[in-house]
């Protein structure tokens, strides 16, 4: 018996303008159950794709709110100075149960395992594209 693999395909998503410094786009390439949904971000000058599909339970992670890692702030003897969002890290959040994933790595801060999956992306003259 011989099974085939879908071919990866380099697809022509947007204009590099289209996902601003700190912002996102979220794009669906193809359709019918071979429909691939993908969040591209944009931090720190690089891109990051991921595929739109939370680890938890399949929400649409990359269409979340996108903000600041929450850090907590200790004193000298490791007390609670209370909350503060870290704006060196960015993490968009889940819209449907509050997963949250780092944009750069696409890892979930505390649960190790939970992870969107990575999807390639590139920049050049203008365009953005992926390989789905």
């Amino acid at each position: 018996m011989t099974t085939t693999t879908p071919q990866a395909r380099d697809v022509d998503v947007a204009a590099s303008g289209d996902v601003p410094e700190r912002g996102r786009l979220v794009v669906e390439i193809g359709s019918g159950p071979d429909a691939v949904t993908v969040g591209i971000f944009r931090f720190g000058g690089r891109l990051h794709a991921w595929e739109n599909v939370c680890a938890h339970q399949g929400g649409p992670a990359c269409q979340g709110r996108i903000v600041g890692r929450v850090r907590e702030r200790l004193d000298e003897g490791k007390r609670s100075l209370g909350l503060r969002f870290d704006e060196d890290t960015m993490h968009v959040v889940c819209p449907w149960h509050g997963y949250e994933y780092d944009v750069t790595t696409g890892r979930h801060p505390g649960v190790p395992g939970a992870s969107l999956r990575r999807i390639e992306v590139a920049e050049a003259e203008g365009r953005i594209r992926v390989t789905v």
